[in-house]
């Protein structure tokens, strides 16, 4: 779900504009119930105008920015009428922002922090302070911008990052442009790092300028106040749309210079086909310091700015916005073929052009480090722009990625902008390094909670819209697996992966594993989705449950189409991808007790999947060198949440062994040593366990999942 569709079913939901009712605040900070929408007027007016402004990508970037407001409250204590401050706190999103994501501190001791005000070079220490004048519980963490708000004296503050308010802060003469863009409605602010000193910077500026709706900063945004919290929306909006206007007004038509010469996209299928091609060669670069997930895009603007003339010399200037480089990284890798170069050698200039990014990484590091500065973080790109096809962003899981390359998308608005009506120029790199390597972001990044077992991995799952493979879905998406939901049934495929958290957790794609076509298919969606595979289970599978008299070839041609064949084709694709990316891998079988110890009655079925269980210690054997794991499950009789068994091999079964259909699960349960039917989730487990990070020198294992069956013991 986007932001925006987030922000859509809220609204239907019930939220409601400022002023429908009152409330009251606890003495821990957080929100009393007090009318039908719980929260006090001041507080539920700043979140309706977080919601909104949040929810325009023109107002602000994801997570970008801050609100806050100003009101009284009735101190349980003392009974005294209180001053205080609500401000979305450090992490936030404006468009999604909820009650417990606002930090409530007392105005008065807020302000009595300039008194103790270390000075510039002492001011990180500032931000443990806002700890000593928080409300009760005080709820989320302040952010760094807190004193932004609180020393300006407004009743409401809207603190944003919008394309067109940065495009105006990185011009070269953006001071100038500011002036005959507003006049003095609008004040310039010379670039400060977010801080107590830009708080009291801004407040001076505000005082010193009555007529003033706010200030551009430079380098980094705009700040807009405002006596009620749609006073100061409005003025937060004139800014960003009288902007807007100007660049559209003044702003010379091709800013990024002429289309060069053979870097015009690529068609949209032969776009997307070059870019799954080149996914996971260069997920295996972005991966180098340690595993990411990708996104790709190639919305216009990205294909638009790598078919210019000028976007080299753009891109290495870097983003400006603090929010943007945190995300993006201080530059992009940019490939410099044409789209028309042969796919060997894109991957080989690539990786030359790694080498060369990492090495002046290292050099940007070793330029600005001091004793006291966190660790390098990694050398590899965030963001790889390949000209002809599009944008390909990482991080440590695919929202992180997502975000970043949303992010480089602003950049490039604000690269547009700027260059329309004069020249881009960014902050200094020294800057840029201050806040990527700032200890407070550092602290922040500690505080966030470890990474699941299966974070940064992609699986892709056959047969997972029902049964065995719904759950082996489930479970690897509760281990921080990003999962590709493949399935012949289109709509179940489509309802796990919404089940799973849509598009950021997994994705449904549709797949009849007798096919080469669709299999590669399925996976180049895979690697377009999270910019590769890491994990593959074959589970897909049917059962025809018939003796040997009675098996016609067709039975036999069909259940070995899809559960034998079909495995080897995935199989095979999922190599070709693992060995691409260099990250090892794992494959895992769902196989069968039958595959050691058939029942009576299924010969094909049976003969299936002993070509499964050897195909597994085939493929170890193979594969192994390239640190891909094959391994595989042995259940026996999982009735409940089947789809083989729902679509009649469980009255097939139940005829052969002479019980009701409904006692097939019990019967199957009795006959083993733990007395203990077999559930979807325990083949599950099973899968986890082989891959979850614990077994990480087992290949060629069978696993069984059979509460256990003595004749069907392995050695």
């Amino acid at each position: 779900m986007t932001r925006h569709e987030e922000t859509e079913a809220r609204d239907a939901a019930g939220t409601r504009g400022a002023g429908e009712t009152s409330g009251t605040v606890e003495a821990s900070g957080t929100v009393e119930a007090s009318g039908a929408a719980g929260v006090p007027d001041a507080v539920r007016a700043l979140l309706g105008r977080s919601h909104r402004l949040g929810a325009d990508p023109r107002n602000t970037n994801y997570a970008g920015g801050n609100t806050s407001a100003k009101g009284t409250a009735t101190d349980p204590v003392t009974g005294d009428g209180i001053d205080l401050m609500w401000v979305k706190g450090s992490g936030g999103d404006l468009g999604t922002l909820k009650a417990d994501g606002l930090a409530a501190l007392r105005l008065d001791r807020l302000r009595a922090l300039t008194g103790v005000y270390p000075g510039v070079e002492r001011e990180d220490e500032m931000v443990a302070a806002f700890d000593h004048c928080l409300y009760g519980k005080g709820g989320a963490a302040p952010s760094i911008d807190t004193a932004m708000h609180a020393l300006v004296d407004a009743a409401h503050v809207d603190h944003l990052h919008p394309d067109s308010g940065i495009a105006l802060a990185c011009a070269a003469d953006g001071e100038k442009l500011t002036a005959e863009c507003f006049g003095d409605q609008v004040v310039w602010v010379p670039w400060r790092r977010p801080g107590f000193q830009l708080g009291l910077d801004i407040a001076a500026i505000k005082e010193a300028n009555p007529q003033a709706i706010g200030c551009v900063l430079g380098g980094h945004g705009i700040t807009a106040w405002g006596a009620t919290s749609e006073e100061c929306e409005a003025n937060s909006l004139h800014i960003i749309r009288t902007a807007e206007a100007f660049l559209a007004e003044r702003g010379r038509p091709e800013p990024f210079g002429p289309v060069r010469q053979g870097y015009a996209p690529l068609a949209e299928a032969e776009r997307r086909e070059r870019a799954a091609a080149l996914a996971p060669h260069i997920r295996a670069l972005a991966s180098t310091d340690r595993p990411q997930v990708g996104h790709f895009n190639d919305c216009d603007a990205v294909l638009d700015f790598i078919s210019r003339a000028d976007h080299p010399r753009l891109a290495a200037l870097g983003t400006s916005c603090p929010d943007h480089f945190l995300r993006t990284k201080v530059r992009p890798l940019v490939l410099d073929l044409p789209p028309s170069a042969p796919l060997d050698e894109a991957v080989t200039r690539l990786r030359e052009l790694h080498a060369a990014y990492r090495e002046e990484y290292r050099a940007y590091y070793q330029r600005h480090a001091d004793a006291g500065s966190p660790a390098m973080r990694g050398a590899d790109p965030a963001i790889v722009l390949v000209p002809g096809v599009g944008m390909f962003s990482y991080g440590k899981d695919k929202q992180t990625a997502r975000v970043a390359g949303e992010f480089y998308v602003n950049a490039i608005n604000v690269m547009r902008g700027a260059e329309a009506v004069s020249s881009y120029a960014p902050i200094e790199e020294r800057e840029k390094f201050r806040i990527e390597y700032w200890e407070l972001e550092e602290a922040k990044l500690r505080r966030m909670p470890g990474p699941k077992p299966l974070a940064t991995r992609v699986a892709l799952v056959t047969g997972a819209g029902s049964g065995i493979g719904k759950a082996i879905a489930h479970r690897l998406a509760a281990e921080g697996a990003c999962v590709v939901v493949a399935d012949l049934n289109a709509r179940a495929a489509a309802a796990v992966a919404e089940e799973l958290g849509g598009s950021d957790k997994a994705v449904a794609v549709t797949v009849d594993v007798t096919s080469e076509e669709q299999i590669a298919a399925a996976f180049r969606e895979a690697l377009l989705a999270f910019g590769g595979v890491d994990l593959v289970v074959n589970n897909a599978g049917i059962s025809v449950s018939k003796p040997l008299l009675e098996t016609t070839a067709k039975d036999w041609d069909l259940q070995h189409d899809i559960m034998a064949r079909g495995s080897f084709l995935v199989s095979r694709e999922a190599a070709r991808v693992m060995i691409a990316q260099g990250l090892g891998g794992d494959i895992v079988y769902i196989a069968s007790k039958n595959a050691v110890f058939a029942g009576p009655n299924n010969i094909a079925y049976s003969a299936t999947k002993a070509d499964q269980a050897h195909q597994v210690r085939l493929l170890a054997a193979e594969l192994g060198e390239h640190g891909i794991r094959v391994n595989g499950v042995n259940p026996d009789g999982v009735v409940r949440g089947s789809g083989i068994f729902a679509a009649g091999w469980g009255a097939q079964r139940a005829a052969v062994y002479g019980v009701e259909e409904d006692e097939l699960g019990e019967f199957y349960a009795q006959r083993t040593l733990l007395k203990r039917e077999v559930l979807p989730e325990h083949v599950a487990n099973a899968v986890f366990a082989l891959t979850g990070g614990d077994l990480t020198h087992t290949t060629g294992l069978h696993v069984p999942v059979d509460a256990g069956v003595a004749a069907a013991f392995l050695r």
